[in-house]
């Protein structure tokens, strides 16, 4: 489905980016080594399709985010730069082996998978989910898996489907505050389904951890930040993260302000003030940006 049209008050000239926005455009030898083994074996991943500013510094320190399911989306929320479309329930059925393949031959200890919404399967895509995570396992015993899902329209079986395949971390992202929630995502898309999920998920498997991301920038008050900070803990999320929303086009929504790193600092203070097990809070971090270094660090020692 194609994105809603914005008006003129929400596309508007670029702000100019500020010097703490830099991003190291090294392209190192690992950076190589996931770029042409994920070609090799026709995957997809989320560091390209979403044009993410850490794609040389994260691949470069081995942590890769494979996007399944093709890259389409049935969805069109306003900040991303996925293609939009109907898939027309296509899926690449080599895919879950294909990407436990990859896994091995780049010797990942930590592999993060996510997926275009595919509202067009009655399943959500949550089978190929969990048989990609099956896979992984099956080849690689000791890798950490994380898989950042969509909401598969808020269906109890589907997301049932996924926590059964038993991965390290389920992540879902809220993106924004409550009052932002329909400028920001999809129609389809809602701020207290999103907190459904992450809540079910806990209730489906207590030993999976689970993970939201916030965006700023789009105009919303501190207060409301605070406020969907707790809304995660009282849904019992174990890891946050917080960066800086960019804007990938013209077409896209406008940034109406450049956070500074410093409230993005107290952010996260009054983050692990809440009890958040793991913070991850500054101008360029996203949901997946060294999430392996982040885990392995913070959590499993």
């Amino acid at each position: 489905m194609p994105r809603r049209a914005l008006s003129n008050n929400q596309i508007k000239q670029k702000l100019q980016k500020p010097d703490w926005i830099k991003v190291n455009f090294v392209q190192g030898k690992n950076y190589k080594k996931v770029r042409e083994a994920s070609k090799a074996l026709n995957l997809n991943t989320v560091c390209q399709e979403a044009n993410c500013p850490n794609i040389y510094e994260c691949w470069d320190g081995g942590t890769a985010t494979f996007m399944l399911l093709g890259d389409i989306c049935t969805r069109g929320c306003r900040f991303c730069h996925v293609k939009s479309g109907n898939p027309k329930g296509v899926v690449d059925i080599f895919e879950p082996e294909n990407t436990a393949d990859a896994v091995k031959e780049l010797e990942l200890e930590y592999v993060v998978l996510t997926s275009v919404d595919r509202d067009d399967l009655s399943d959500g895509g949550s089978a190929h989910f969990a048989e990609t995570v099956n896979q992984i396992y099956k080849k690689n015993k000791n890798t950490l898996i994380e898989v950042l899902i969509p909401d598969f329209s808020g269906n109890l079986d589907n997301l049932s489907i996924v926590a059964k395949a038993k991965p390290t971390v389920i992540a879902h992202n809220i993106e924004t505050t409550r009052t932002l929630t329909p400028l920001v995502r999809d129609a389809r898309a809602s701020y207290d389904r999103s907190l459904k999920v992450l809540r079910n998920v806990k209730e489906l498997d207590s030993n999976i951890y689970t993970k939201s991301s916030i965006m700023l920038g789009f105009g919303e008050k501190y207060s409301e930040v605070i406020e969907a900070m707790r809304d995660l803990r009282r849904a019992e999320v174990d890891i946050l993260t917080i960066g800086q929303y960019l804007q990938p086009s013209d077409f896209h929504i406008s940034i109406k302000q450049y956070v500074h790193p410093d409230e993005f600092i107290k952010l996260k203070d009054v983050a692990e003030d809440m009890g958040f097990k793991y913070v991850a809070s500054g101008p360029l971090v996203r949901s997946s940006y060294k999430a392996g270094e982040y885990f392995v660090k913070n959590l499993v020692k």
